[in-house]
C-alpha cells in the first residue's frame, strides 16, 4: 500500500513538472524559426535557382559550407557557386526530415536535420540519398535570416 501510495504521489508530482518543462520550451523564442521556415527554405532550393532562396540568407560576410565546394565567404559567392554545381540538374526535390532540431537563443536560432534529396541530371540520371544540414538564423529587422549553414554528404 505504502508503494502504490508513493507511486501515486510521484506521479502527481511529475505531471506538472512534464507539462512545465514543455510549455518553458514553447515561451523559450515565439516567433523563431520552424520546420514551415525550414521546409519553405528547402522548397526555394528545388528551383535550382539560388534566386529563390536569396530572401532567407543574410547578405555581408558569413560562412556556408556545401557539398561542392567546401566553402563560400558571402551570399553572392554561395549563389555564384552554386548556380554552376546545379547546371547539371533538370530538376530537383528536397523534403526536411522530421529529425529537425531548432534551438532559440534570443536573436539567435541554431538547427539540425537530415534532408531527403531527389535530383535529376540534364542526362536523366536521378540521384536519391540524404544529406546533413546544420543552419544558424539572426533575427535582422524582424526576418530570420541565415548567417550560417553547413551541408554535407554521409562518407560512402
Amino acid at each position: 500500500m505504502r508503494n502504490r501510495l508513493f507511486i501515486l504521489l510521484l506521479c502527481g508530482l511529475a505531471v506538472p513538472t512534464v507539462c512545465q518543462t514543455q510549455a518553458a520550451k514553447k515561451s523559450l523564442a515565439p516567433g523563431a524559426p520552424d520546420k514551415a521556415l525550414a521546409q519553405k527554405i528547402w522548397d526555394g532550393w528545388n528551383s535550382l535557382n539560388p534566386d529563390k532562396t536569396a530572401p532567407f540568407y543574410a547578405r555581408g560576410q558569413h560562412t556556408f559550407f556545401d557539398v561542392a565546394p567546401l566553402r563560400y565567404s558571402s551570399w553572392d559567392e554561395y549563389a555564384s557557386g552554386v548556380k554552376k554545381e546545379f547546371a547539371d540538374y533538370k530538376a530537383a526535390k528536397f523534403i526536411v526530415n522530421d529529425d529537425l532540431e531548432i534551438h532559440p537563443a534570443g536573436d539567435y536560432a541554431w538547427g539540425a536535420s537530415t534532408v531527403k534529396f531527389d535530383m535529376t541530371r540534364t542526362s536523366g540520371k536521378r540521384e536519391l540519398g540524404q544529406f546533413r544540414w546544420t543552419v544558424v538564423w539572426h533575427k535582422q529587422d524582424g526576418q530570420w535570416l541565415i548567417v550560417h549553414e553547413h551541408v554535407s554528404m554521409p562518407a560512402e
